[in-house]
């Protein structure tokens, strides 16, 4: 496997990177422009693609690096704020049960990732969404694999919490001591 294998192979990676473009962005033409700015750079640097490297692992970090570079352009611009479009959901065909509360319980899901940080975000639509090792998501993000497990569990248990209707577990409040004793 080597980068000149890329152009051939793209076409069958299209529908997993316009699906990730869709959940990073939550936007479908900011995922439209995403995946069109990721391919062509990585047709442009196919020849950096190593042969020890999945494709679509090399394509996800990509399109994660393109993001990331967006939202920081974004931020300087002070443009618009980018919010979840609960219209997306109209465009992916669902395999399972599509009754009132199955589609209920699929956008509080989607509601509660969507409330995480962005860091705690990408890894858990990587690791849950997208199937991909510990390993493989340290690889795209560019971070060591125990960092990748710490925001995916801090992303569960925040998740979690938001079902149980409890607050994420945070440190105890050091205790005062009564200053009139």
């Amino acid at each position: 496997m080597s980068g000149t294998d890329l152009p051939g192979m793209l076409p069958a990676m299209i529908p997993r990177l316009w699906a990730f473009a869709l959940r990073l962005s939550g936007d479908q033409h900011d995922a439209e422009d995403l995946v069109q700015r990721a391919c062509l750079r990585g047709l442009e640097r196919a020849h950096q693609l190593r042969p020890d490297t999945a494709p679509l692992s090399w394509m996800y970090s990509i399109m994660h690096s393109t993001w990331i570079n967006e939202l920081r352009a974004r931020s300087v611009r002070k443009r618009a704020s980018f919010e979840w479009d609960d219209d997306f959901l109209e465009n992916l065909p669902d395999p399972v049960d599509n009754g009132p509360e199955t589609q209920l319980m699929h956008s509080q899901i989607i509601e509660a990732v969507e409330r995480l940080p962005e860091a705690q975000r990408v890894v858990m639509l990587l690791v849950a969404v997208e199937g991909m090792t510990y390993q493989q998501a340290a690889d795209v993000l560019k971070v060591p694999i125990g960092t990748v497990m710490s925001r995916l569990s801090r992303a569960r248990q925040s998740v979690g919490a938001m079902f149980s209707g409890a607050a994420p577990k945070a440190p105890p409040a050091p205790q005062q001591k009564d200053s009139l004793a």
